[in-house]
């Protein structure tokens, strides 16, 4: 029998207020990204949640409504690293969710695309060695990350 977990995504409201979040959703589905360490894992998402800006206690209420419902995993969106400027408050978070209420945070959900990448790249965006850490579920390959360029699969041209 499959392990069994319960998981929330948290958004970076700031960056994914109008994603559709079809990339993480794929990413989750077919094991991808920050997912890739699950495949054996039955993961049911109970929450999918924006954090409702920088600065405020949206995270805080969050996660004491995740650890009462049960949540032990807590994905934080790649919206968090793909806004400009990335999040500067995710290590604070992490450490929130952690220390105060006892959920493993897993950084990122889907690989980031190409897009995102070059632009980041040429800034400096993830140049330091904690948004290296951060990054590293997600930062993969560049054949995976043009096809996450595209939300779904069936967008992807064809050679």
């Amino acid at each position: 029998m499959k392990e069994k977990k319960k998981i929330g995504i948290l958004l970076c409201e700031k960056h994914c207020f109008r994603c559709p979040g079809m990339k993480c959703f794929r990413a989750l589905n077919d094991r991808e990204g920050a997912f890739a360490p699950y495949k054996d894992v039955d993961l049911e998402l109970v929450s999918y949640v924006g954090c409702s800006g920088c600065n405020s206690s949206a995270g805080n209420k969050i996660f004491a409504e995740w650890k009462k419902a049960g949540i032990e995993l807590a994905f934080f969106a790649s919206g968090f690293h793909c806004a400009y400027p990335p999040c500067p408050n995710l290590k604070y978070m992490q450490d929130l969710c952690e220390k105060s209420y006892g959920m493993k945070v897993v950084m990122g959900t889907h690989p980031i695309d190409s897009n995102f990448w070059a632009s980041h790249q040429a800034v400096g965006s993830w140049d330091s060695p904690e948004w290296q850490e951060a990054l590293k579920l997600v930062a993969t390959d560049e054949a995976t990350r043009k096809a996450y360029t595209y939300f779904t699969k069936n967008q992807i041209p064809k050679a």
